[in-house]
């Protein structure tokens, strides 16, 4: 079968530039890639091709002659070319991309890692949360170990060299004429191996410890939200950065308010008598008492807002609302005499039920057009 046109595998015009070349090559090699497509022989054979092509082209003297010639100008049985001579370009071009493909780099020793982050959950009152407030918190976390100074090495012992990575942290796989590196899977990069762990810590250099941390709650914090100490999680491994810790808020549940957003919600109940002929009473807000005029014939149901009475938000301009919801108490445990009195207003009421009782002739009516509909 006859090769295609190295540029054409390569996807790139004939008048390209070294690095466009490169940038082709590369994007291709990590999309075919053997590794990358188990089990599929047109990856492969695509992968073969564009390698073949990349040798070629990024070889200044090869790619005069491949185009002067074509395929026959890098015929190595030609004995116009040198074929597959370019190591030199193509191990320089594989570097580079293995490194992406498996994340290895060479010269690295060691794995660093950064340290795990830490959710600490606090629960704090709706007053707490309205008006900011300063804690200590006890929060666990991985530490040096004492015992070992993190070397996880039993006391009078070092750990030793890595035998099958040579300290390295890496080793080389050799597949045919590829070279592949990768981190060493018996001291997992790190370059060293330790055959005698420290009883304190297992080998692992650290221990589970305690911690107080001063936690300062910015007014306006809701249910869910959280607060970031930089720094302040796990510490990393070889000499990774430490992690950071997530303070998250919960609100304890409040007696009086239901908190919405920046808005607060009560329930206020008043007299039957106070809800007939009006009155004035007092509800508590979160830093004081504010006073309520209820009007003649309040309904049950009715709410009454007091601007600015809410909580201000972490990130508000204005604080929210009080919305006071008025429920209507019926009087219990009555007296022979005030269940007498009860019965002369219901007589007094009666015959006029329309004009003291309007939403129930208005929901009387709704009955009757329902049941004459159907």
């Amino acid at each position: 079968m006859a090769k295609r046109d190295f540029y054409e595998a390569l996807g790139v015009n004939r008048d390209a530039s070294e690095d466009e070349i490169k940038k082709a090559y590369r994007k291709l090699a990590m999309k075919y890639h053997p590794d990358r497509n188990s089990g599929d022989p047109k990856a492969e054979e695509t992968f073969k091709e564009i390698k073949e092509a990349y040798e070629i082209l990024s070889d200044g003297q090869k790619r005069a002659a491949y185009d002067q010639f074509g395929h026959a100008g890098v015929d190595p049985q030609a004995g116009m070319g040198s074929g597959f001579g370019g190591a030199g370009a193509f191990s320089d071009a594989f570097g580079g991309i293995f490194d992406e493909i498996f994340g290895a780099r060479r010269g690295n020793r060691s794995n660093v890692y950064r340290g795990a982050d830490l959710r600490y959950n606090i629960e704090i009152t709706l007053e707490q949360a309205a008006f900011g407030t300063e804690t200590k918190i006890r929060v666990p976390t991985m530490e040096e170990c004492e015992t070992c100074h993190g070397t996880g090495a039993k006391t009078g012992t070092q750990p030793q060299t890595c035998p099958t990575c040579q300290g390295s942290g890496q080793v080389r796989l050799q597949q045919g004429f590829f070279s592949i590196q990768q981190t060493c899977p018996k001291c997992h990069g790190t370059g060293r191996f330790i055959s005698n762990p420290c009883p304190s810590c297992s080998g692992a250099g650290r221990t589970k410890q305690y911690k107080t941390l001063a936690v300062k709650i910015p007014a306006g914090v809701d249910e869910g939200d959280r607060i970031r100490l930089s720094g302040e999680g796990e510490h990393g491994i070889n000499g990774g950065p430490p992690g950071d810790l997530y303070v998250q808020i919960s609100l304890k549940p409040h007696a009086v308010f239901q908190r919405d957003q920046n808005d607060l919600h009560c329930e206020m109940p008043i007299s039957f008598t106070t809800a007939a002929l009006g009155g004035e009473i007092e509800i508590p807000t979160l830093d004081t008492v504010a006073k309520i005029k209820i009007p003649p014939e309040t309904q049950s149901g009715k709410i009454f807002r007091l601007r600015g009475k809410g909580i201000k938000g972490v990130r508000g301009q204005a604080p929210g609302d009080l919305l006071c919801h008025v429920v209507v108490e019926t009087p219990v445990r009555l007296t022979e005499r005030q269940k007498e009195l009860l019965r002369e207003l219901e007589e007094s009421s009666h015959a006029d039920r329309d004009r003291h009782n309007p939403r129930a002739k208005s929901w009387m009516d709704r009955v009757r057009d329902f049941f004459s509909a159907s």
